[in-house]
């Protein structure tokens, strides 16, 4: 108790003008109670003989799959519906996107560190979080997941031409939004879901909250259903380029494809946005000593 305090006291005098009393940026990394892990390599030919790495690729196909199944499902059934009374409404889709996130992330973070987003592996692979290799593999495997995601949702709902007659889900500007408000939606919604993701898996709060195992994947779904909330409106919310991507093939009409780059651009713009923050204001990376 007595070292925390001086600690503190030590911080506190050497930069009394930025830093408030207390902060963990105070702290220098020696005897420090967590490890950092190492860069990835740009290339790690060695996984492509493992089976680990194939089966992180497979799980995050199946959470794609279950991600769209469940959420584009949810979508059509409040369209489906007279009145949104009679439905989950939009906050119930929020809560779809929100809460399957929370549940993929907890059952593959152990398997492939649930990504679940291309935009997500895209963030942190610039942070160096895996190799390119990986991050290839696991963006086809999320992109094929979301298509058959989307397939199995219009096999269930295109009586009659439900789907289509509804957009099979796709992601679109709506009327009465520019394209340059549905780009800057997509970028800063992808921003604060990476930016938490960042932040729930970082080291040292890993080492600080492993007694608690739902800590990270808690967070990402919420910011999720959060995101959700306030750019449905605009965009019904991408933030997830296969998720738009899968939508957009099964249901296959010019209104989906006609912004479909806004849901790539945006969400990639938002992650490396994110990663950047994150590594060289949050955890000052580059700047800290050797």
């Amino acid at each position: 108790m007595q070292a925390k305090e001086e600690d503190v006291s030590l911080g506190a005098n050497k930069f009394p003008e930025r830093q408030p009393i207390g902060i963990a940026a105070q702290t220098e990394d020696e005897g420090k109670d967590y490890k950092e892990p190492p860069p990835a390599p740009l290339f790690e030919p060695g996984e492509l003989t493992s089976w680990s790495f194939y089966r992180a690729g497979i799980a995050e196909f199946v959470a794609t799959f279950l991600f769209l199944y469940i959420t584009i499902l949810t979508v059509m059934g409040v369209l489906k519906g007279e009145t949104k009374c009679k439905t989950v409404g939009i906050q119930g889709i929020a809560w779809a996107f929100g809460g399957m996130i929370f549940a993929l992330v907890y059952c593959t973070a152990g398997i492939s560190g649930g990504h679940i987003n291309p935009a997500v592996t895209f963030g942190l692979f610039l942070a160096r979080k895996l190799s390119l290799t990986r991050a290839v593999f696991y963006i086809i495997m999320q992109c094929l997941g979301a298509i058959a995601g989307a397939a199995v949702v219009k096999a269930f709902t295109n009586k009659g031409h439900f789907f289509e007659i509804n957009n099979g889900g796709a992601n679109f500007v709506a009327h009465g939004y520019t394209k340059g408000s549905g780009l800057g939606a997509e970028i800063i919604g992808t921003f604060v879901l990476v930016y938490t993701v960042f932040s729930a898996t970082d080291a040292k709060r890993s080492a600080r909250d492993s007694h608690v195992p739902i800590l990270a994947p808690l967070p990402i779904g919420f910011a999720v259903f959060l995101v959700h909330l306030a750019t449905i409106p605009i965009t019904g919310t991408g933030i997830n380029p296969a998720r738009s991507l899968g939508a957009a093939i099964i249901f296959n009409k010019d209104r989906a494809w006609d912004d479909q780059w806004i849901f790539w651009v945006g969400p990639f713009i938002g992650a490396a946005l994110a990663a950047l923050y994150h590594v060289v204001v949050i955890r000052a990376i580059p700047f800290k000593s050797k």
